[in-house]
């Protein structure tokens, strides 16, 4: 059973920082792409980043230069490491990871940038 959980999130000021972790279990992350995803009230889900087996990542136009996804095979969890927040980065963010035909998903980390 392929469960993803996710932590990390919480009340941050604008201009501040968070890191989020993604940890698996029962499967190994380390072959398939996993990606971070926001759904913010009355928005639907977005991408914000992934990472490929191979390491490679994309981004949303909205978070490049701020956000970095990485991962740590060793510790089967992927991480979002968000700096420079915004009020706009408000929502709950989720950890995806697809096995083709399915996506698996977490239960998802609230995050509120506001002062």
């Amino acid at each position: 059973q392929v469960q993803l959980v996710e932590s990390g999130g919480g009340l941050v000021q604008p201009g501040g920082s968070l890191r989020l972790s993604c940890t698996a279990s029962g499967i190994i992350v380390r072959i398939y792409t996993m990606g971070w995803y926001r759904q913010a009230p009355g928005k639907q889900r977005e991408l914000v980043a992934r990472i490929s087996s191979t390491g490679i990542t994309n981004y949303a136009d909205s978070v490049k230069g701020r956000f970095t996804i990485s991962r740590d095979n060793a510790k089967n969890t992927v991480y979002l490491q968000m700096n420079s927040l915004k009020p706009e980065d408000t929502a709950v963010y989720y950890c995806n990871l697809y096995r083709g035909p399915t996506d698996y998903w977490g239960q998802g980390t609230q995050v509120t940038v506001s002062s």
